[in-house]
C-alpha cells in the first residue's frame, strides 16, 4: 500500500516537472514574440496556457485525493503540501508568460520593445527561461545545490529590472509614454517569473531538508 502511494507521489512530481517544461517553453516563445513582433507566436503562447492550467488542475486534484485517502504524515505530508503550493507558482508563471505575449500581440505590426531596450529585455527573457529550466531539473532531481543557485540568478534579474526603470526615467528617453509603460510592465512580469521560480526551488529545498532556505 505504501509502495503504491510513493509511486503516486513520484508521478505527481513528474507531472510538476512536465508543467515546468511547458512554462519554460511559454517564457521562451513569449520572449521571441516580444522581440520579433510575431503575432502568430504570441497567439500560440496565449492558446497553450489552457494546457498548463488543465495540467495544474490535475496535479491539484491528485494531490488532494492522496491527502484525503492516504492521510500521510511527516515527510510524505510535507511533499504533498509543497506540491500543491508549487503547482500554483508554476501556473502563475505561465500566466505571466501570457502577459508578455499579450503585449507583443498588442503592438503588432510594431515591436513593443524599442531598439535601445532590446539587450536588456532579451537578457531578462533569457534569465527567466534559464531559471524555469533550472526549476524543472530541481523538481525532477531534488538537487538542493542547484535550487540554491537560483538566488544569484534572481539577483541579476532584479538588477536588470532596476536598469529598465533608470532608462525609462532618464532624460534621454525619447520613445514616449506607451513604450515606457510597456517596458515597466514587462520588467515586472519577468521579475515575478524569477520570484516564483525561486519560491518553487525553495520548496524543493524544504522537501529535502525540512528547513526553509534563508531569504
Amino acid at each position: 500500500m505504501r509502495e503504491a502511494f510513493h509511486e503516486q507521489l513520484e508521478d505527481l512530481f513528474a507531472d510538476l516537472a512536465a508543467i515546468s517544461r511547458e512554462v519554460e517553453n511559454a517564457v521562451h516563445y513569449a520572449t521571441n514574440a516580444l522581440l520579433d513582433g510575431d503575432a502568430t507566436t504570441a497567439e500560440q503562447v496565449i492558446s497553450a496556457d489552457s494546457q498548463i492550467d488543465m495540467a495544474a488542475e490535475k496535479v491539484e486534484n491528485d494531490a488532494i485525493t492522496m491527502l484525503s485517502l492516504q492521510q500521510p504524515v511527516a515527510g510524505d505530508l510535507r511533499k504533498l503540501v509543497a506540491a500543491l503550493r508549487m503547482v500554483s507558482e508554476l501556473e502563475r508563471m505561465g500566466d505571466l508568460s501570457v502577459h508578455v505575449a499579450k503585449i507583443a500581440r498588442l503592438r503588432v505590426p510594431d515591436v513593443a520593445v524599442p531598439e535601445s531596450e532590446r539587450p536588456t529585455l532579451a537578457a531578462m527573457g533569457r534569465i527567466a527561461k534559464e531559471m524555469v529550466g533550472a526549476v524543472t531539473r530541481v523538481i525532477a532531481t531534488r538537487d538542493v545545490e542547484e535550487a540554491k543557485e537560483l538566488e544569484a540568478m534572481d539577483d541579476e534579474m532584479d538588477r536588470l529590472r532596476r536598469q529598465t526603470f533608470t532608462e525609462v526615467l532618464s532624460g534621454s528617453w525619447t520613445h514616449g509614454v506607451e513604450p515606457a509603460v510597456d517596458i515597466a510592465l514587462l520588467g515586472r512580469y519577468y521579475e515575478r517569473i524569477a520570484d516564483h521560480a525561486v519560491t518553487v526551488a525553495n520548496r524543493v529545498v524544504f522537501i529535502v531538508t525540512g528547513e526553509q532556505p534563508e531569504s
